[in-house]
Order: structure tokens, then sequence, then C-alpha cells
């Protein structure tokens, strides 16, 4: 039978024992400590039954409920963590139906939205901020992460149906490029025409397609030096080929698409809407563009052409910034006409022999008809779809802009220090599924993910120890501005706080 004993020390303390009773002596089976006053003997005595029931079978008849004292002046913080975040997070890939994938996929794209950084730093992060342990020889089991790929874009596609009731009529396609810290190249990552001001160092192209809202549906990796114009086709036959019902209308800037890739679409019955580079076309069209829209702000017409139905607009905000660049552009070709700079390559400038140069006036003339004018090319007659109708859907090209921005410059995709392909494609797929996180948060709260960063970072677990009893005290910090923020719904559907 074991019984809790208070002794009076020699130094005026009290200190508290659990002992064991055998004939009329009293063994002592541990020590608990010494307390000061009080206070602090009452905790101690409290520590001794709960040992007494940790480390014995011995019940206590008249059970009390257990109340955890903290003496302020004994506490220590031994630190803090963001659980909270880490939950957030991870629930929301929950909600996606994502949770089933490698935690390592899960864990490296939480840190992509937490803090982007390399992988062998987002492992020290991993533990110093969540106490999760790996091994670098995860490098090893990365390459492995791309066998998800096609089970991921599925879900993104359901996300877009279920979540956002995507009718998938319309999906919008862009191509990015990602250098390396690298300036070794190879058949994979090589030199091409590099988006990030990057010719020196090789490269990938990434062609992604999306949403009318911008959700991420479906991508491909190509070598850096592939033709933006050939990206697009393997893309959409792919996610047509793995969501048969969907017949969708692709939406594309001019420069993705040449006459070729424009009668393969034809080809292979797939509409489309790209942007028309008038600056190609004949001066007969030109002026009848011209005459027709006749300068009014917002004046639409369509046209015959050789591929589909040419639909052009005016705006007199395209005008004024057109007007001033072609001025300036003017008045540079003027200049090196009159120094007859031959060794300088400019806009309007033509050269009659080789020692004398002029102004291209038919150029510029030419130029001059189409200020203010964007031509739009559709295989679709306006019985299908009305002009107004396919400008704007092709103004909502910038949801893909946007989503190449939140992937380069939120979740720094570049970068990429791989070397091997597989281990770029894993990274590039890891990338990707924190961009479905964050464009999913963006779609439901409207808040970047900065501001969502800013909001669940400030939720920490202050982690504060008992000097003398050694018990550690979880104390999280307030949660009423969170609660307050376009994030509420979400933290209380997620069961993230308590009520």
């Amino acid at each position: 039978m074991y019984s809790v004993r208070k002794v009076k020390t020699k130094s005026g303390s009290v200190a508290v024992q659990v002992v064991r009773y055998v004939g009329h002596r009293s063994l002592i089976v541990k020590h608990i400590g010494s307390g000061k006053d009080e206070l602090e003997v009452t905790v101690l005595r409290q520590r001794a039954f709960e040992w007494i029931e940790e480390q014995t079978s011995q019940l206590s008849l008249f059970p009390s409920q257990k109340q955890k004292v903290l003496v302020v002046e004994r506490g220590e913080c031994v630190g803090v963590t963001h659980h909270f975040a880490f939950q957030f997070f991870m629930s929301c890939f929950d909600e996606f139906g994502l949770s089933h994938l490698p935690r390592l996929l899960l864990d490296l794209a939480i840190m992509r939205l937490i803090e982007p950084a390399s992988k062998l730093r987002s492992i020290e992060l991993l533990q110093h901020y969540f106490g999760i342990k790996y091994s670098q020889r995860i490098y090893r089991n990365i390459p492995k992460l791309t066998t998800y790929k096609t089970g991921i874009e599925q879900c993104a596609y359901n996300i877009a149906l279920k979540k956002f009731n995507e009718p998938f009529y319309f999906v919008l396609y862009d191509v990015t490029t990602l250098y390396f810290e690298s300036f070794k190249a190879d058949e994979f990552k090589n030199l091409g025409f590099s988006k990030d001001n990057k010719s020196q160092q090789p490269q990938i192209v990434i062609g992604l397609l999306v949403t009318q809202s911008g959700f991420p549906l479906s991508y491909q990796v190509f070598a850096g030096n592939t033709f933006e114009g050939k990206t697009m086709l393997p893309v959409v036959e792919k996610f047509i080929s793995e969501h048969p019902l969907t017949k969708p209308i692709i939406v594309a800037d001019a420069a993705m698409l040449d006459e070729q890739r424009l009668t393969e679409l034809q080809e292979k019955g797939i509409s489309y809407i790209v942007g028309a580079r008038l600056a190609n076309a004949n001066l007969v069209l030109v002026k009848q563009i011209h005459s027709k829209l006749n300068g009014n702000h917002g004046a639409m017409a369509r046209f015959p052409s050789r591929h589909g139905d040419l639909v052009c607009d005016f705006s007199h905000k395209r005008y004024k910034k057109e007007l001033n660049e072609l001025t300036k552009l003017i008045q540079k070709a003027e200049e090196l006409v009159a120094k007859q700079s031959l060794k300088v390559k400019a806009t309007f400038i033509r050269k009659v022999t080789k020692e004398k140069i002029e102004l291209n006036t038919a150029l510029i003339e030419k130029r001059r008809l189409l200020l203010g004018i964007k031509g739009y090319c559709t295989d679709l007659s306006e019985q299908q779809l009305s002009n107004q109708l396919v400008i704007d859907r092709y103004h909502q090209l910038w949801h893909v802009e946007q989503s190449f921005r939140m992937s380069k410059f939120d979740l720094q995709a570049r970068p990429i220090y791989h070397q091997k392909q597989d281990a770029i494609n894993a990274h590039v797929l890891i990338c990707f599924v924190a961009l479905i996180a964050e464009k999913y948060l963006y779609l439901t709260t409207k808040l970047s993910l900065r501001e969502i960063r800013f909001l669940v970072w400030n939720i920490t677990e202050t982690h504060i120890q008992d000097s003398l009893t050694k018990e550690i005290f979880v104390f999280r910090s307030p949660t009423k501005e969170i609660l307050k923020s376009q994030l509420a719904n979400l933290i209380t559907n997620w069961n993230l706080l308590p009520h």
C-alpha cells in the first residue's frame, strides 16, 4: 500500500514523498520534491498521487478530478510550435481527397505553401517547425512521386467540377519556362526562349491547362528548347482522352499557334479561340477592318479567314497606348535613317542597298491602321458564339498568367536545383499540388497566399515547463483575428479550433 507523506526538512521546506509502510517502518519509494510554500506542496502532492496511479495498480477510493496548476514564477518557455498552420493545410488536402498521397509529397507541398526552399532545407524546417523527421535518403524516394501525377490531375478535375461547378465548356492554355541554377544543359533541361530572361541558363517548358476561373487541371513538362506551339496539342489531347465527356473549346494566346497548329486542331475537331496576328494580315484586310470599326470604342466586327472567323474590336485605351509606342519607334527609326546607322536593327527600317537604309513607310501606315484594334481567331460561327463572348473568353487568359505568377513567386518553383529528369518532374508535381491548394483557397476566400500565411502562422502553441514538476503546459495564441477573417468558415468546417 503506497501513501503520500509530507516531511519538514532542515531548510524549512516540506518534502513530499511516496512511501510504503512495512510493519511499523516506512520505506521511501519515490521522492517527489520539496516545496517552499503551500501551493508548491499541493502541486507536489498531486504529482505524487499521479505517480502512484501510473506506476502501480493502486487506485484511490475517492478519485478526484486532476487539476493542472502552473506556477508562473517557475515557468520556462521550452518551445514554440506552429502545428495549427500545418493542420490547416493538411485539412485542405484532406478536403480535396489527396490525404491518401505519400506523406513526403504532402509535407513538401505544405512547405512550398509555408516557406518555399530547397528539399534539404524543407526537411530541416519540417523538423524545426512541426517535429516531422526525414533523413536525407528521401532523395531516393522523390523521383517515385511522379507515379501519382494522373491521380492528382483527376482529383483536380473533381474539385473544379464539384466544388466550383466548372462547366469545362472553355479551358485556358498557356506555357511558361522554369530555369535551373546551373549552366550545364542536356537534352531535357536545355537552352531556349526564356520567359524569365535567363537565356544563358538551361530551362524546361511547362504547359498548363486551367478552368475559366484559373483552377489548374493538367500540365506537362517539355524540354527547354521546345517551341511553345508544339506543346498545346499533347496536353489538350491527354485531357480529352481522360475526360471523354468533355469537349472543351481551347483558349490560347496568339504566340501559341501557327497555321500548322490551327490546321491540326481543325483536323482533330478541337474548337479554339486564339489571338490573331493582325500584323501578318494583308493590307486589303487591314483596311477593311479599319474601315468597319471606324475608331469607335467598343466596336466589334467579324471577317472570314483561312482558319475560321476573325473577330476584331477597337478600344480607345488600347489606341492611346499603342500610339505612344508607335511614335517612339518611328522617332527612333527616323534618327537611325538620318545617321544612316547600318549596324543597328530597328522596326520600320528597310535596306535599300548595302550602304543605305530608309523608312518603311508602308509598314508604318499599316501599323497606324491597326492602332487600337485586337483580333481573335475562332472556328466557331457567330451563331455558336457571339463576338462579345469570343472576346470575353479570350480576356480570361489572365487566369493562366496568375497561376504562373503564383507558382513562380508564391511557391518559388524556380530556380530548379535537380539534375535528373525524374527528380525534375517530381519537383514540378510538388509545385502543382501546392498550386491546387493555393488556388482553391484563393477562389474560396479571395485571400492571397501571403495573407493566409500571415493568419495561420500567427496561431502558435507555446510550451511552458514547470521547473519543479517538469510538467509541460501548452498555450495556444489568441484566435480572435483569424476567426473574424475569411478563413473562419473553413476553420469551422474542418474543426481546427474548439468551439
